[in-house]
């Protein structure tokens, strides 16, 4: 059940007018049922696996409440194995298969959705409660909840079972400013997924579909820099129409994205991009290394681990590792040569434009199917064969556009004035956005949200 669909979007007035014509008491029963519903609208058969998992960890977590010593460990390691083990079959069988099997037939094997995502959000949550950072949760119905709640259930935010208590035991229905609020994001994150990551997703598939067919350095870089924007778009689309949709049930989900293309270095780059993803890395792998604790050479090795694991995250394929070590191999370098940020002045447009380019880079090995595709086009990037730009008219100006709403939002109070502005003008604003997409819509085939492959 794709956000983008008007089979959502029924099923999202229906779900929030039971919610709010039921008693407090029983909106948890709907929720729940209403999000294994939406799962269940992709394969059925996997709501069973979801399940199966919710359940270890809702008693694994119980276990390790009330105990000390090895049984409380043995209880962690029971949740850890069937999460990892769980994905590790789904995402990573064939991957190991391929390595120490060559030549064998692949196993069919379909990734369920959204795995990546909820097993995250599990595990983080039975390693708080090990930790003592997280009070256990009683009830079996709203852990389930916490895991299976459908706007971030197949694409993120990674949300914390913190978060998602703090609301979920004082709730307070939204005002009426959240809901214009929410509304707000719906619709933003619908222009950037309809109009822009649409628009640019066109280029970025013909393009890595055969690069080869179009070589030369303008080919290259235009069409890297159009799924370096689709990818942007289409990600942070989707996290605001989750956001936007859980602050209309009254729950306020943690940012994803701020604006990371105006990043000055690449620290700053994962400070800004997946957010709650660099986060979960940070506190439940690199922390658990030593993060920076033991030196600056077992730091960097950290660093590099954590980012490795990153990329591996992403996808059962060398280049997703590849992107990984990439990207920790910038912030290891950067540490040893820089080694501060740069916040503020005019060093940060120099900055800003060299960190943009080595992240693009970095995409090439995200986008590419194959190794050998993505160093044809790293190596078409310094061609002296020029080629022509595979970017029209029409879509350098969306992308000095959203250059433009960027900076406003970073520098300026633009979504504060607009939220703050007259009923007229919001409305106005909303009708405009909706008439946008129904006029700038890239294509009239549904295109899935890049993230769901993950």
């Amino acid at each position: 059940m794709l956000f983008t669909t008007l089979t959502f979007v029924v099923f999202l007035v229906v779900v929030l007018a039971l919610f709010y014509a039921l008693p407090q008491r029983f909106r948890r029963y709907l929720l729940l049922v209403a999000s294994l519903i939406f799962y269940m609208a992709w394969r059925a058969k996997f709501v069973l696996l979801i399940l199966g998992l919710i359940t270890v960890d809702y008693f694994a977590a119980l276990w390790i409440n009330p105990r000390q010593g090895a049984s409380r460990r043995v209880a962690l390691l029971v949740s850890l194995a069937a999460n990892i083990g769980m994905l590790g079959w789904f995402k990573y069988a064939n991957f190991m298969r391929e390595i120490f099997l060559p030549g064998r037939h692949p196993l069919d094997i379909i990734l369920p959705l959204g795995i990546s995502f909820h097993t995250f959000q599990s595990i983080s949550y039975v390693i708080d409660v090990y930790r003592g950072e997280q009070a256990v949760v009683n009830s079996y119905v709203d852990y389930a909840l916490f895991v299976s709640f459908f706007p971030q259930l197949v694409a993120g935010p990674i949300v914390r079972a913190r978060e998602f208590f703090h609301d979920f035991w004082n709730w307070k229905a939204p005002t009426g400013a959240e809901w214009q609020r929410g509304i707000a994001i719906i619709l933003t994150g619908y222009v950037k997924k309809l109009i822009f990551a649409d628009q640019f997703a066109l280029v970025a598939d013909s393009y890595f579909a055969n690069p080869t067919a179009m070589p030369g350095l303008w080919p290259a870089w235009t069409g890297t820099i159009a799924f370096a924007l689709q990818i942007f778009f289409d990600f942070s689309g989707y996290t605001d129409i989750a956001i936007g949709v859980a602050l209309l049930f009254g729950f306020h989900f943690p940012e994803n994205f701020r604006r990371p293309y105006l990043a000055a270095s690449i620290t700053e780059f994962w400070r800004r991009w997946h957010m709650t993803l660099s986060r979960w890395l940070r506190d439940y792998v690199y922390i658990s290394l030593g993060g920076n604790r033991k030196g600056r050479v077992r730091t960097d090795v950290n660093l590099m681990l954590t980012m490795l694991l990153g990329g591996l995250w992403h996808g059962a394929s060398w280049n997703f590792v590849i992107w990984g070590g990439y990207h920790g191999a910038l912030l290891a370098i950067e540490r040893a040569v820089w080694g501060r940020e740069v916040r503020t002045g005019w060093a940060r447009l120099p900055l800003g434009i060299v960190t943009f380019l080595l992240v693009t880079v970095g995409w090439v090995f995200f986008r590419a199917k194959t190794f050998g595709a993505a160093w044809f086009v790293l190596g078409q990037m310094v061609s002296t064969a020029l080629g022509h730009s595979l970017l029209t008219s029409l879509q350098w100006k969306m992308a000095g556009f959203s250059l433009l709403v960027a900076l406003a939002e970073e520098y300026g109070s633009a979504w504060t004035k607009l939220t703050e502005s007259p009923a007229w003008a919001r409305t106005l604003a909303a009708v405009a956005a909706l008439l946008a997409i129904e006029l700038f819509s890239a294509t009239d085939q549904t295109i899935p949200f890049v993230y769901f492959q993950f």
